[in-house]
């Protein structure tokens, strides 16, 4: 199953929908033509009970009756969870990225956070002021969505606490970051957390931890490499984060990034305004997102 987040342009707000070969289903309409209740955004979705089986329902009934599709090419993409209550990063989870930094690796997981205003979505700008910082990189990342909230729970049980999967880029202010000693500022920046296009939910995405992930800008790959190399799974980085804090429906985990950052390239490539950045994972998709200076 496929979840993304649509609108038009007259629409403020985005809702969740299922891309089809007849159009986009909107989840909320065709429910309730259907007699259940679907909620109206991603986040809320997730927090539903039998949440899968409403989706399923919506869209068979979309098939049957055309109630609730909508034609793809009117609709804008937007991030497919736009409101995460917490973006939870893991820090130097690829031995070789650690290396490339001259960086200890580490024995535990290395967590930070992006600030949910920097979420935007697929097709979206990334902008920033160039007076406020100069050397803005990018990071492809595989996204864990939460879909069941986790307190406490054990490696061999946080699977069943995650959704699905999406695409992004952990895009970092290398001034900021590396000038304040802490992570949280320079990665933060609004528009800094692209995510999308779609929620890949597990079931289709199979092994998250054997997934061919690259980052291509201005289409040349400069990040290229598997999610056999991470150091913490996606079960051990549920379990971990869930010790010290709750996590919540549609929280997002961006789990590391591997070697080929544009600061530890020789020389470095750090992006400018133009530059197009695409970030790719096996069986999840692609994003590519604009970058551009206010």
């Amino acid at each position: 199953m496929r979840i993304g987040q649509y609108r038009t342009t007259d629409e403020q707000t985005p809702w969740p929908g299922v891309a089809t070969d007849d159009g986009v289903v909107d989840l909320a309409e065709a429910g309730a033509a259907a007699g259940i209740h679907v909620p109206d955004r991603t986040s809320d979705l997730l927090a539903d009970w039998e949440w899968r089986r409403k989706v399923d329902l919506a869209v068979e009934h979309a098939a049957e009756t055309g109630v609730g599709v909508r034609d793809s090419a009117d609709l804008d993409r937007a991030a497919p969870v736009d409101d995460p209550q917490k973006v939870v990063c893991v820090g130097l989870n690829y031995r070789d990225h650690a290396e490339e930094g001259d960086n200890e690796i580490p024995d535990e997981p290395v967590l930070f956070s992006k600030f949910p205003t920097s979420v935007v979505g697929p097709d979206d700008a990334v902008r920033w002021d160039p007076d406020y910082t100069e050397k803005v990189d990018y990071e492809a990342e595989l996204v864990a969505v939460i879909g069941e909230r986790a307190r406490r729970v054990e490696p061999d049980e946080a699977m069943d606490h995650v959704a699905g999967f999406t695409v992004g880029n952990d895009v970092s202010a290398r001034d900021l970051q590396h000038g304040d000693g802490q992570w949280v500022r320079g990665k933060s920046l609004d528009t800094f957390a692209p995510t999308g296009p779609e929620l890949v939910t597990t079931d289709e995405v199979g092994d998250p931890h054997d997934l061919e992930i690259f980052a291509e800008i201005n289409g040349e790959r400069l990040q290229e490499s598997s999610t056999e190399n991470l150091i913490f799974g996606v079960d051990e980085l549920i379990s971990f984060c869930s010790q010290a804090f709750t996590l919540e429906p549609g929280d997002l985990i961006f789990t590391g990034t591997p070697p080929g950052v544009g600061v530890y390239r020789d020389p470095p490539v750090l992006l400018g305004d133009g530059d197009s950045v695409t970030i790719g994972v096996e069986g999840v998709g692609e994003l590519t997102n604009q970058f551009e200076t206010e």
